[in-house]
This record gives C-alpha cells, structure tokens and sequence, in this order.
C-alpha cells in the first residue's frame, strides 16, 4: 500500500522536516546516539528516512520513519538528508510508523504504550476491518494479531498513558511491574502524585495487591494520602533485606547439619556473640 507510493530519495532541508506529532518513540542522547552522530559525521545517513507531506504546508514535511537519523543528522551539523516521500494519510502514516518499530530490539514499555494508542485511533478513524475472517473486528483484536500478542495486553499497555510521566518512567526502568502499573493508572492525577511522593519517601515500589487495593479505593472515593501512606509503609516479603551465604560456606562450621539447622546456628552464634559484646561492655564500664 503505502510503499507503492514512494518514489526515489531526494535531499530535503532538515529545517524543513518535522517529527510526527505524537510519535511515541523516545529519541535520546545517550551513548547509542552519540555512536550514530559519529558514523554519520564519517559516512552520512546510508538509509534514507521516510517522510510525508504536510497538509496546506508548502515543502514540509513530517517523519514516518528515521526520527534518531534525523536527530543525528541535525546534532552532526548535516543540512539535508536523503528521503522518500511517501504521499499518505496521517492515519496511514501513524500505523506505518507504529509497525516499523514496534518489532525494534529494546522497546519501553512507555513507547509500546503510546504505539499501541496511536495505531488504536488511526485504525478506528478509517474503520478498519480484517481482510483475512472478512469480518469486522475490534481495533484492539487487530493491532494484536499484528504485534502476536493477546488482546488483554494490548489493552494493558494503552492503560499505561493514564500514568503521569514521572510513573511511567518508574515502568520503564523496571522498578514497577506492568501488572500493577496497570492498576495504578486507574488513579486519579492527584493521587498518582501523592504516590509518587511516597514512594520516594519510602523507597519502595508497590506490589501488585497493594496497587490493587489503591484501585480499589480510587474507584470507591476513599483513598486519601493517610490511606497512600499506611499501606506504603506494610512491609513486603519482596522488599525486605535478606542476607545470603553460600550452603557450603556455613557448613564448614557444622558439617552435618542442614539448612533449616544452619539458619538456627547462625542466629544463636549472633546471640552469642551480642551477649559476649555486651559483657565487654560492662567490663570497660567498671
């Protein structure tokens, strides 16, 4: 479809290209960018981005495809860029550029989320149905056939754009679970803030039952910071701080006995020892 619409690269100003409103793709300078920026200071964009034409704007247009090219190219001091220009729909354009990336090696949960939202409205505004059953089907049931996953997921990572930013960081750098993202971002704003406050107080995340229990107290109207707070504050089997030795390494100070008996070995070798610092002391007080 779309590809038989494009024609050969020609060169375009970079101050002529625009990202596409809403891309959901984050584009950062880190050490991947800076390598870019290097190879194509030496050898120039050996791919050409995809481009489309912006409505009632004379020669300017917006990316489908190569947003970190165009980064680089810019951040390298570059002029023009090679491009295809590919006359399509924004709609069109929107789920072109959602499938060109979705299947990248490192994807965030943030851009699958805002991907998947992109590609949901472009498709309900052309009213898509599956060429394959010939039967019309809910948007969300087509986008995951696409992408192979279930229809349930695909609704989970569209409930992650309810998250304010500073949560949604949270996710991708994996110290919150999707599970319990998901609950959270039925929060209202206010009291995903709140959250956030706490969590760095405390810090802790929440667990998927406690993010439960906010969901649950959001939709009843009873969730309050003192509420945010004391639940914050349960300790967690998962978050308590564990110390771990090798088996074999408290086995040499009692050779027969097993793990259970070596756990009780070592707490009465602390309570020894507590006891022996305690008369020493005493000892010096006198």
């Amino acid at each position: 479809m779309a590809s038989k619409k494009l024609k050969a690269p020609v060169n375009i100003p970079t101050e002529k290209i625009h990202s596409f409103e809403g891309h959901p793709y984050k584009v950062l300078d880190n050490e991947e960018m800076a390598l870019l920026i290097e190879s194509i200071k030496e050898q120039g964009i050996l791919s050409p981005i995809i481009v489309r034409p912006i409505e009632e704007a004379e020669k300017e247009y917006e990316v489908i495809s190569g947003h970190r090219r165009l980064h680089a190219a810019t951040k390298a001091g570059i002029k023009t860029v090679p491009a295809l220009i590919c006359a399509i729909t924004r709609d069109e354009a929107a789920i072109m550029l959602v499938d060109r990336n979705l299947h990248r090696e490192h994807i965030l949960p943030s851009e699958k989320a805002f991907a998947y939202k992109l590609k949901m409205e472009a498709l309900k505004h052309q009213g898509k149905t599956s060429s394959q059953v010939g039967t019309k089907l809910r948007t969300d049931e087509i986008i995951a056939e696409q992408a192979g996953e279930s229809r349930n997921q695909i609704q989970r990572y569209i409930r992650l754009t309810n998250l304010i930013p500073e949560l949604l960081d949270l996710v991708d750098e994996g110290k919150i679970a999707l599970t319990p993202a998901v609950e959270l971002s039925y929060l209202a704003e206010d009291q995903q803030y709140v959250l956030l406050d706490t969590i760095e107080e405390e810090e802790r995340t929440p667990s998927f039952s406690q993010a439960v229990r906010f969901k649950k107290l959001s939709q009843s109207n009873e969730l309050d910071t003192d509420q945010i707070e004391t639940i914050m504050q349960e300790d967690k089997a998962n978050q308590r701080e564990t110390i771990k030795f090798p088996l074999e390494q408290l086995q040499q100070f009692s050779p027969r006995a097993d793990k259970k008996d070596l756990e009780e070995f070592v707490l009465k070798a602390c309570e020894y020892y507590r006891k022996y610092l305690i008369k020493l002391k005493d000892r010096d007080a006198r």
